[in-house]
């Protein structure tokens, strides 16, 4: 769990000190991906699966956001 947590720490760093957007939604992604290792992990430790199900929504919105920050950034516009 310690792992995660300075990935989470150093994904945060670039979040807010990235040169460019593009660092910065990869950051962002990655921050996603920690925190999702984080909570599987816990649940793991618990032995709950209520962790499981928040992981899961997690990996959707990362998702979601990722893709619409990215064609923001790239056309700059989201809706077609």
């Amino acid at each position: 769990m310690h792992v995660a947590g300075f990935a989470m720490l150093l994904a945060l760093y670039r979040l807010l000190k990235g040169p460019t957007v593009p660092d910065r939604i990869l950051a962002l992604d990655t921050l996603f991906v920690a925190a999702i290792a984080q909570l599987v992990l816990f649940g793991m430790h618990l032995g709950t699966a209520v962790y499981f199900e928040a992981a899961l929504v997690i990996a959707m919105l990362g998702f979601v956001s990722t893709v619409v920050l990215s064609k923001y950034v790239m056309r700059r516009d989201i809706v077609e």
